[in-house]
């Protein structure tokens, strides 16, 4: 055999974070990200209303002050700096955008990706008991 084949679901095989690629994050608005997440977990039956309990859940944030981000167009990165993340947050595991959430070193792209990991689950149809890790 000239190659071993890997398997698909090593460490080796999930994507490596770049420099530029958690620049990239750091940079991108709450606000551009928000509307693409409220259509995900809407065309997959699930509401508003619970998509903004899940992000208040990691960020600590009430309504108000996640409304006031949307609005003053805040970074991901000024968005999580001001963000009180839910101390079960590291409960959140496995892959989204081809990364392991749990290995990723730079803590803004985590934290992103988090919430990404979260909308995912909603969207999915997780129970929200499950998706709060209550």
């Amino acid at each position: 055999m000239l190659f071993k084949p890997q398997n698909p679901n090593t460490k080796e095989n999930y994507m490596k974070a770049t420099a530029s690629h958690d620049e990239r994050i750091a940079k991108m608005t709450f606000a551009s990200v928000y509307p693409m997440y409220i259509a995900k977990v809407e065309k997959k039956g699930r509401t508003k209303a619970e998509l903004d309990e899940v992000i208040m859940w990691l960020t600590g944030f009430s309504n108000e002050q996640m409304q006031e981000h949307i609005a003053n167009k805040s970074t991901f990165e000024a968005f999580f700096e001001a963000a009180n993340i839910h101390p079960n947050a590291s409960q959140i595991t496995g892959v989204i955008c081809g990364y392991r959430v749990e290995e990723i070193e730079n803590p803004l792209t985590q934290q992103v990706r988090y919430l990404d990991k979260l909308v995912d689950e909603l969207a999915k149809g997780k129970k929200m008991e499950k998706i709060l890790r209550s």
